[in-house]
């Protein structure tokens, strides 16, 4: 069993509660802000006592000790949330009423990075989070802060060959959409989504590896009028989510 982390933030924390109480360890809050009865966190404390959480008011400095300076009066001692495999991601998409939505991030180091992709997806109601085992950022105590709650609401695998796992997908039914410049690639707004997808975005830096874009059936390009070159792969994923998602968003609405 993997050893317990500190979670913090008001969202990661609400998160951890609504979806897995069971794994919370302990609780602290700031007892400045808990005497002043703060609303949020006040909110946040009285769920956890309703799920038998008990919160601890401590001084700043033994909060700061376990949650860094970004804690938001709030951390959690908490079992880290374990990661579907490959297996399980066939049962989940073999389990969907509806044409899937799958975000690969393919080598994304960055847990900042890694926490606004899967907020994104979160909001996009993206199906899966697929990411590899190697050489990529897990769901870090600072990859769950960022992502505000969605490191717990988005299903979430780590799997061992990406290449391999692309071409399970595809003989599943789902088109795998790559993004970058490249031979036969089109402009994002030119394209039509249709059908489930997976949406598969490349590296900081460096972008897609090789064996990844040569798994890919569509490669699409974020049309730029400006001086910069790119974007960072968390605000690139949020533009090409939103576009491939608008058909499931307008049905929503």
């Amino acid at each position: 069993m993997s050893k317990p982390i500190w979670y913090s933030g008001l969202h990661a924390v609400a998160s951890l509660l609504r979806h897995r109480p069971e794994a919370i360890l302990e609780m602290y809050v700031l007892e400045s802000r808990a005497e002043r009865g703060e609303d949020r966190l006040s909110r946040v404390c009285d769920e956890a006592v309703q799920l038998g959480v008990t919160p601890r008011p401590v001084g700043r400095d033994a909060l700061e000790k376990h949650a860094g300076s970004q804690h938001q009066g709030v951390a959690v001692r908490a079992r880290p949330r374990a990661p579907g495999d490959e297996q399980d991601l066939q049962a989940h998409l073999a389990g969907l009423s509806h044409p899937a939505l799958v975000l690969v991030l393919d080598g994304v180091t960055d847990p900042h990075n890694l926490g606004a992709c899967l907020r994104t997806a979160d909001a996009v109601g993206a199906d899966a989070v697929v990411v590899p085992r190697r050489n990529a950022c897990g769901l870090t105590p600072v990859a769950c802060r960022s992502a505000a709650g969605a490191a717990e609401s988005v299903p979430y695998f780590e799997i061992g060959n990406l290449a391999r796992t692309l071409d399970q997908l595809r003989d599943s039914g789902l088109w795998v959409v790559g993004t970058g410049l490249g031979e036969g690639s089109q402009r994002l707004h030119d394209f039509v989504p249709e059908g489930p997808l997976v949406v598969v975005m490349g590296a900081e830096g460096d972008g897609m590896r090789r064996l990844t874009r040569d798994k890919c059936d569509y490669l699409l390009e974020i049309p730029m009028v400006g001086d910069v070159e790119s974007l960072n792969v968390s605000v690139a994923t949020a533009v090409v989510l939103y576009h491939l998602a608008a058909p499931r968003l307008s049905s929503a609405g």
